[in-house]
């Protein structure tokens, strides 16, 4: 099940991620794809500000990744850009911070086939004038946020 959504600016990103906020819980995967300035980072310093993360959040494109503790659930933001073998992520320890908060992962294209289940997928696109988001995952998920998406403005 794939769900799409017209989001008229980078603010309606971050719109979207406070609205997602609530539903997650321990344990949920979120990959994030889209061209360099579609969203991704947008979308995660939203998500951790909507969790009550104090820290500033930003890009984890040359450390790969970066924790943050202060909100209502950890936050671990990856970037795995620079990552070419699959065996590279077993140094970064991806698989025994994934249970313990929510991981945002950009670029996650290399990890997915590694998951042992991915809770989201987000695709962003921006052509310059418009942006959508496309989202698959889980099908009950995307239903209890479809409905809770419609019930709220973006």
């Amino acid at each position: 099940m794939t769900l799409t959504f017209e989001l008229d600016s980078l603010e309606d990103t971050a719109a979207f991620a406070r609205k997602l906020q609530p539903l997650l819980k321990r344990g949920d995967v979120i990959c994030l794809s889209g061209d360099l300035g579609s969203g991704k980072t947008t979308f995660v310093q939203a998500l951790g500000q909507a969790l009550g993360i104090q820290e500033d959040i930003d890009s984890p494109s040359f450390v790969m990744l970066k924790e943050y503790h202060s909100g209502r659930l950890p936050l671990y933001h990856l970037d795995l850009y620079r990552i070419r073998e699959p065996h590279e992520l077993m140094d970064l320890g991806l698989f025994d911070i994934i249970e313990n908060g929510v991981t945002a992962i950009e670029w996650p294209q290399i990890a997915e086939q590694l998951f042992p289940y991915q809770t989201l997928s987000l695709h962003f696109e921006y052509d310059g004038e418009s942006r959508k988001l496309k989202v698959q995952g889980e099908e009950e998920y995307l239903v209890i946020l479809k409905e809770y998406i419609q019930n709220k403005e973006i």
